[in-house]
């Protein structure tokens, strides 16, 4: 590894180490009182509850996904699929829905996740996976689809309030541009972001009506406003931006900041780029793409690609950067993202990978792989959205 590919990846895990989640829990909690039960959700949710339970000998609920699920000593550990629910997701929500219910005091939550998955209403889980499946392909941005998610299910929108008695403090990473407490995991403990109404209305602007289930359209349609829930003590423990702020607080020559990246992957390339001066660019964020091909390739794999055509297109001999997911993965692969320099496109070329091509079927994925130039972290334990940094 070059120097400034060595520099990329360690600034980039000085962002993910900012948001370990046991140490900003262990801050928070160091003087609250006992809670009745503790429920951790996410990729962080592990490491969450592990400090939770150093401090209080409650009841703990564990839900995560897959790769960081390990066993916790004093918690029941469930895993689940994401970013696509699957039916151990099903019966985790059930558990927490089932413990929530039973609480005997105060309740403390850490984390939220899509992991949570609760069918509101007459809808199954097929067709939330169905509904999921057509907003991740669909460019929205998360915001837009979390306003449509918090509308079929139980527990998202402040859902998860309405099974407890008790008063409920939640403690959060945020993987949202902004920290918008009702945009982050859905607001299980936030208030909706809209109502049914105005989801059909995005749904319809986005041209994905009628590709949505029936189910779920006819559930939208007919939705009765619930009455209000309880509110919840909401604390913001990680996010995006604080770890922008240590990958800065720890590098000199850092020339420009970008916060917030987000948008679609072409324009936020674009974006960088333009800003790109000599030293060093760092930036937050979540892009989003609009697919249209089968490959593999996601966000940040496909940020990173299209930063390298960029730089190509400018003339650029020399530059390193880096585009990677926090939580360790990009969607569905096993790859957070990409690292690439000048000589990314040489290499796919002569692996025999038609970089055009590649990107039109969206398979970024591959086309790092040709160039060996797909970072791998592993599973992380957190999620506070992306980071990026491009050095020339």
């Amino acid at each position: 590894m070059t120097d400034n590919r060595a520099l990329a990846r360690n600034l980039f895990d000085v962002g993910v180490a900012a948001a370990d989640p046991y140490c900003a829990v262990a801050r928070v909690l160091a003087d609250a009182q006992t809670p009745s039960l503790i429920i951790a959700v996410g990729k962080a949710a592990t490491r969450m509850a592990q400090a939770a339970l150093a401090t209080f000998s409650v009841p703990c609920i564990i839900v995560t996904n897959y790769e960081n699920a390990t066993p916790a000593a004093g918690a029941q550990v469930f895993a689940a699929g994401h970013p696509v629910p699957d039916i151990a997701g099903a019966k985790a929500v059930h558990a927490v829905i089932s413990a929530l219910g039973q609480a005997k005091g105060s309740v403390l939550v850490g984390g939220g996740s899509a992991l949570l998955s609760a069918p509101a209403g007459l809808l199954t889980l097929s067709d939330k996976s169905a509904l999921n499946n057509v907003l991740l392909a669909s460019g929205l941005g998360i915001g837009k689809m979390n306003l449509i998610r918090q509308q079929v299910s139980d527990v998202k929108g402040g859902g998860m309030l309405r099974h407890c008695w008790y008063p409920m403090t939640a403690l959060i990473f945020s993987d949202v541009v902004g920290d918008d407490l009702s945009t982050i995991a859905s607001g299980p403990t936030a208030p909706p972001l809209g109502t049914s109404t105005q989801a059909i209305a995005e749904l319809c602007e986005a041209n994905i009506w009628d590709a949505i289930p029936l189910a779920v359209r006819t559930h939208l349609e007919t939705a009765i406003v619930p009455a209000d829930s309880p509110s919840a003590r909401n604390v913001l423990v990680g996010s995006n931006s604080q770890s922008v702020a240590a990958m800065v607080a720890v590098q000199k020559g850092i020339s420009h900041i970008l916060t917030p990246v987000e948008g679609d992957v072409s324009a936020a390339a674009r974006l960088i780029c333009d800003h790109a001066r000599s030293g060093i660019t760092v930036w937050g964020g979540e892009t989003t793409v609009q697919i249209s091909g089968i490959g593999k390739g996601i966000r940040n794999q496909e940020l990173a690609l299209r930063i390298a055509c960029e730089a190509r297109r400018r003339g650029w001999s020399e530059f390193t950067c880096l585009a990677g997911g926090t939580d360790g993965r990009d969607g569905p692969v096993d790859a957070p993202g990409g690292l690439v320099d000048a000589g990314t496109l040489d290499q796919i070329s002569a692996a025999g990978g038609d970089i055009d091509a590649l990107l039109a079927n969206n398979d970024s994925y591959a086309a790092l792989g040709l160039a060996g130039d797909l970072l791998m972290t592993g599973a992380t334990g957190t999620n506070v959205a992306d980071l990026g940094v491009l050095i020339r």
